[in-house]
């Protein structure tokens, strides 16, 4: 709960709001608090979020999650943004390194994957340093924060890739 002001300045930031689906037009308070609570409630099995802070616990820098957890065929979807003060630092590629390192030796799942806008270079150039392989395009896949489809890059990576 002690990270709604700083989820809510998230959303609001532009980039933020860009790439990922809108929970409202202007996010205000109880979008934040929503939010917060959504990502801290893991019971459902199909997703596990986590902020990501700085080393004196009191900064939120960002978020990286895991969804769509899919316990048959041992595989999630990760996602991840970075807060404006705290881009170009290497914050989003140590959380999704991170969280990749849990995902196959905390969880034992074999794969996890990721999608990201092809207008992202950023976010590209994130999976690609977190050792996420570019697998494809996925044409007009996803509808972002613009209320737009925009075709999607689909990036991979194996429990039994090279660690980096």
């Amino acid at each position: 709960a002690g990270d709604v002001p700083a989820v809510l300045e998230a959303l609001r930031d532009p980039a933020v709001a860009r790439w990922n689906p809108a929970d409202a037009a202007s996010p205000d308070l109880a979008v934040a608090e929503t939010w917060v609570e959504q990502r801290a409630d893991w019971s459902g099995g199909d997703h596990a979020s986590f902020a990501v802070c700085a080393a004196d616990g009191a900064t939120l820098l960002g978020s990286v999650s895991l969804f769509r957890i899919d316990r048959v065929h041992d595989n999630a979807e990760m996602g991840y943004w970075v807060a404006a003060g705290a881009r170009g630092r290497g914050v989003a590629v140590t959380a999704v390194r991170a969280l990749t390192d849990w995902s196959f030796n905390g969880l034992g799942l074999a794969r996890v994957q990721l999608y990201h806008a092809v207008e992202n270079p950023a976010s590209c150039r994130v999976a690609e340093k977190a050792g996420y392989r570019l697998e494809g395009t996925a044409r007009q896949s996803y509808r972002y924060g613009d209320g737009l489809l925009h075709d999607e890059h689909l990036h991979g990576r194996l429990a039994t890739d090279p660690a980096d």
